[in-house]
């Protein structure tokens, strides 16, 4: 009992996340009990949102913090496969669900503010998501910014965060099951785009595996959780962001493509395409007139 009760306590408590984490449950539970949502679909969620919790706020993060190879690890679980499966449950109709209508009433209003819209147009562009998707991977590789991280607990946590939350923009772009408009992704690029975000991790992930020098004497200076090889846990470290969080992004782009093909057999995209040709042909004439 007290092994487990070690791995449960978290290791850098946190308000704000755990805040943030009670409220995402409680809304999803409340949305279950006003919709019918697939069993399969909650159990998916509930595996997303335990990675999110184990990863930042058991004992696990003790071992991010002091040893490469599990930090990277944490990062792929942030990053990749949490928000994927999170996303690809498609939570958003339960979450909205669980809102109290007078606090749905007033967010939909908030919305519709400038401020507001012009914070989701920016984040949401496809273009600057996925910029930024690919970004916040290669930019806490950088040694100088990893040891920032380490040795500062407000950048370690933005890093953590930034993790999380590029990873849920991008995943929900990708698995929208919308065509476009009004989804804000084309439906072939939603496939394309996970076999672009991996290239440029591969890359890094085989820089990392085959260096032959310790990139980050940051964990020997904070102090190793184990004992083995410096460049062996280095070389993990680049073979887990090499391999597994490629196998990860495909798995993606074969659930876009699963929703690509359902939107092309429901005659969607070409009635969406059809409806676009005709109100640019509108437009052309009113111009005229």
């Amino acid at each position: 009992m007290s092994i487990v009760l070690k791995w449960l306590v978290p290791w850098e408590f946190s308000w704000v996340f755990l805040a943030t984490f009670a409220l995402a449950c409680v809304l999803y539970v409340r949305g279950t009990r006003r919709l019918v949502v697939p069993k399969a679909r909650q159990l998916t969620f509930w595996i997303g949102m335990a990675m999110v919790y184990a990863s930042l706020h058991t004992y696990f993060d003790y071992y991010a913090e002091h040893e490469f190879f599990m930090h990277r690890i944490q990062q792929v679980l942030l990053h990749h496969l949490a928000p994927l499966l999170i996303i690809a449950a498609y939570p958003g109709s339960v979450l909205r669900a669980g809102v109290p209508l007078r606090a749905r009433i007033w967010l939909r209003r908030l919305a519709r503010t400038w401020p507001v819209r012009l914070v989701a147009g920016v984040l949401l562009n496809p273009t600057i998501a996925t910029l930024t998707f690919v970004a916040f991977i290669l930019v806490w590789l950088i040694p100088h910014m990893q040891t920032l991280a380490m040795l500062d607990w407000r950048v370690y946590r933005f890093m953590n965060w930034s993790m999380v939350v590029s990873g849920l923009i991008y995943w929900w772009l990708v698995l929208d099951h919308r065509p476009r408009p009004p989804g804000r992704m084309i439906p072939g690029m939603r496939v394309l785009s996970p076999g672009i975000t991996m290239t440029p991790q591969i890359v890094a992930g085989a820089i990392v595996t085959f260096s032959k020098t310790d990139l980050y004497p940051i964990f020997e200076i904070c102090g190793r959780a184990f004992t083995f090889n410096v460049l062996t846990g280095q070389l993990i470290g680049g073979v887990i962001m090499w391999v597994p969080a490629a196998i990860i992004e495909s798995i993606g782009g074969l659930l876009a493509l699963q929703q690509w093909l359902r939107l092309s057999r429901s005659g969607r995209i070409r009635r969406e395409s059809g409806q676009r040709r005709r109100a640019a042909a509108a437009r052309a004439a009113r111009s005229a007139g």
